[in-house]
C-alpha cells in the first residue's frame, strides 16, 4: 500500500496570494508564498513604505483559567509575573536540558492569554503546554485555523493602519497591543514584527479576510497606493539583516537560550524548566557563541558551512543572504567564543572559493 502523504493546507489568505501572483511552496506543510514581485524588491519596499505578509500560518494558542500564570512562569524562560494587561512578552520554551523547543509571543489580556508559536512547532508546543497543564485549572483552544493573521511592515504603517481603524493607533507601544472593533467584528492589532520595521501584526476571524484585504492591497488591477505583498524569501532577508533568530536556523533543541544570543529573555533568577543546566552553562562560561559575519564580496555563505580560521574548522553559519539594503554578503554563525570577538577574521568556503568574512556586532541593519 502507498504511503498516504499529508495534504498541505492554505491560508485564508491562499486565493489572494493566487491572484496577486504569488510563487506558492511548501512551508511547514502550509501552501505559502515565497516571492509576488520579487525578495529584492519586496524586501526593499518593506524598508522604504509597507509590505503585506501572511503569517497566518503560525499557531495561535488561547489559555484560560486560574492557574495559566503558575504555568507559564514553569515553562517559559521568561519572568511575567509582572505581565500587563495589552502587553506581549518573546519568551523561550525549553526542554529539561536546556535545548529551545520554541521561541514564542506571550499576550496578557484582561481575560485569557495568547501564545504565538512557530508553524512546525505548532503541534509539539501544544502537545507541550498540555502536557505540563494536566491536572491544573487550565483549558487550551488551538485558534490557528479559525483566525488569521496579517503582518504589515514599513516605515509608512502606521499611516496605512490609521486609516483603517478609528482610534489612535500610534499609541500603541512596542509589543503593546489592542482589541478594536472593525465591520463590527474584534481583530487584534499588536505593534510588533520580524523585519526590523515599525508594524502591526493582526488577528482576525478567518471570514474577516475577505473583507478587510481589498482594503489593505486593493486588486491586482487597482493596487494599494503603498501597500504590496510580500512573501518568505523577504521576510527572511529582513529578519537576516535585523539579526532576528529564526528556529530551525539560530534557535534549535540542540543548544540553549543564552548560546543563542537570547539571554535578555532568561530570568535565571526563577524557576523554569531548563534553567538548571543554563545556570552552569553561565557559571562555566559559553563554549560558543552566535556572531554576525560580513564577507567580502557577493557570494553567498548558506546555513551549515563551516567558518575557519587558521585551517582548523571554528564554527558553522546559521544564516546568510546578500544584503538588498546594504549590498554586501552577511551571514549569522555559531562560533567558538574565543573566536568570537568583533574584528576577528575568519573564513567561509563558498562553492569552490575561499571567501575571507569578518565578525561583525548583531544587528546588521537597525532602522533609524
Amino acid at each position: 500500500m502507498p504511503a498516504m502523504t499529508q495534504q498541505v493546507r492554505t491560508t485564508p489568505l491562499y486565493d489572494a496570494h493566487v491572484r496577486f501572483g504569488g510563487r506558492m511552496v511548501d512551508f511547514a506543510g502550509w501552501s505559502m508564498p515565497i516571492q509576488f514581485a520579487g525578495i529584492k524588491e519586496e524586501h526593499l519596499h518593506t524598508r522604504n513604505a509597507c509590505s503585506l505578509f501572511d503569517v497566518s500560518h503560525m499557531g495561535r494558542i488561547r489559555l484560560r483559567g486560574a492557574d495559566v500564570l503558575p504555568l507559564l512562569e514553569r515553562i517559559c524562560t521568561r519572568n511575567l509575573s509582572q505581565a500587563e494587561v495589552g502587553r506581549s512578552y518573546y519568551t523561550h520554551l525549553c526542554r529539561y536540558d536546556g535545548g529551545i523547543l520554541d521561541d514564542v509571543i506571550v499576550s496578557r489580556f484582561e481575560e485569557y492569554w495568547g501564545v504565538v508559536c512557530n508553524a512546525s512547532n505548532r503541534d509539539k508546543i501544544v502537545s507541550w503546554i498540555r502536557a505540563h497543564a494536566s491536572n491544573t485549572n487550565t483549558t487550551l483552544t488551538d485558534e490557528t485555523e479559525v483566525t488569521a493573521m496579517i503582518a504589515l511592515q514599513g516605515p509608512k504603517t502606521l499611516e496605512v493602519a490609521a486609516g483603517m481603524v478609528d482610534a489612535d493607533v500610534a499609541n500603541i507601544k512596542r509589543y503593546g497591543f489592542r482589541v478594536f472593533e472593525f465591520m463590527g467584528m474584534p481583530i487584534t492589532v499588536y505593534r510588533s514584527g520580524y523585519t526590523g520595521e515599525d508594524g502591526f501584526e493582526v488577528v482576525v476571524p478567518s471570514g474577516m479576510v475577505s473583507l478587510l484585504l481589498p482594503k489593505l492591497l486593493g486588486t491586482p488591477e487597482n493596487p494599494h497606493a503603498i501597500v504590496r505583498p510580500a512573501g518568505l524569501g523577504a521576510r527572511d532577508t529582513l529578519r537576516i539583516e535585523a539579526g532576528m533568530p529564526l528556529y530551525g536556523h539560530e534557535l534549535s533543541e540542540d543548544w540553549d537560550s543564552l548560546t543563542a544570543r537570547q539571554g535578555w529573555c532568561v530570568d535565571l533568577t526563577k524557576e523554569f524548566i531548563g534553567a538548571e543546566p543554563m545556570r552552569a552553562l553561565k557559571e562555566s562560561g559559553l563554549p560558543r557563541k552566535l556572531v554576525g559575519l560580513r564577507l567580502e564580496g557577493r557570494r553567498i555563505a548558506r546555513q551549515h558551512t563551516e567558518v575557519f580560521r587558521g585551517g582548523q574548522t571554528v564554527g558553522r553559519v546559521t544564516s546568510g543572504t546578500l544584503s538588498p539594503t546594504l549590498g554586501t554578503s552577511i551571514a549569522m554563525a555559531f562560533i567558538t567564543s574565543e573566536h568570537a570577538t568583533v574584528g576577528t577574521a575568519v573564513e567561509i568556503v563558498v562553492g569552490s572559493k575561499r571567501v575571507t568574512a569578518e565578525v561583525v556586532n548583531l544587528p546588521f541593519y537597525k532602522r533609524a
